[in-house]
């Protein structure tokens, strides 16, 4: 049976990582106010609180972007793994995927912009949440692929292939859009993906589509 101090103790850590959500919450509010080179100053009065307080529950301004980091990939991740669940067929998952990445990308450009040029970072990271990202949203692609290939070890570089010149694409298109919508971008790697996948993935009766 827990002690009363155990008690205490278990409801000031829910209480810390409550707070540390909503700083964060607050955090990616400043973000899109703000810009992707928003300063602690800011985030705290985002968060309508003083630089101290963000500093009580953050160790410090990377500590910070690893938690915006964090919460940005599981939602891209979560929306990445919807969008291709929910679609029929190979080149149906392929579309939905991509799709997913750059409605994201266009819905929170400045958000996107901070997780990748790290503004708040000032010092080295344990490990690269950019790269962690990209592995993972990697591998859920590697994954549906192996499904209908019945290949894991293949799908592995194929998968990660496809991710990695979504990512550069949609990279630069952020920077500089030219004019191309959304959609049109989907669409172009969409059918630069499945020239090359569909030697792999094709079912038969897709084949001739």
């Amino acid at each position: 049976m827990k002690s009363a101090r155990d008690r205490r103790a278990s409801r000031w850590d829910a209480h810390r990582q409550a707070r540390r959500v909503e700083l964060t919450d607050a955090a990616i509010l400043a973000i899109r106010a703000h810009g992707a080179g928003v300063g602690m100053d800011e985030v705290a009065a985002q968060a309508a609180t003083s630089k101290t307080v963000v500093y009580r529950h953050f160790a410090d301004r990377t500590e910070l972007y690893v938690a915006v980091c964090e919460r940005v990939a599981g939602v891209l991740l979560g929306q990445v793994r919807a969008a291709m669940d929910g679609a029929d067929g190979p080149h149906g998952q392929t579309a939905a995927g991509i799709e997913a990445y750059l409605r994201l990308i266009e819905h929170d450009p400045e958000v996107y912009r901070f997780v990748v040029h790290r503004p708040l970072v000032d010092r080295a990271l344990d490990a690269d949440p950019v790269a962690d990202l990209v592995s993972l949203i990697g591998d859920q692609a590697a994954a549906v692929i192996a499904a209908r290939t019945g290949d894991p070890v293949r799908a592995v570089p194929w998968g990660h292939g496809v991710v990695g010149m979504v990512r550069a694409a949609a990279d630069n298109w952020l920077a500089r859009p030219a004019g191309m919508t959304r959609a049109e971008l989907a669409t172009h790697l969409t059918e630069l993906a499945w020239a090359g996948l569909s030697g792999v993935v094709a079912t038969p009766s897709e084949e001739d589509s």
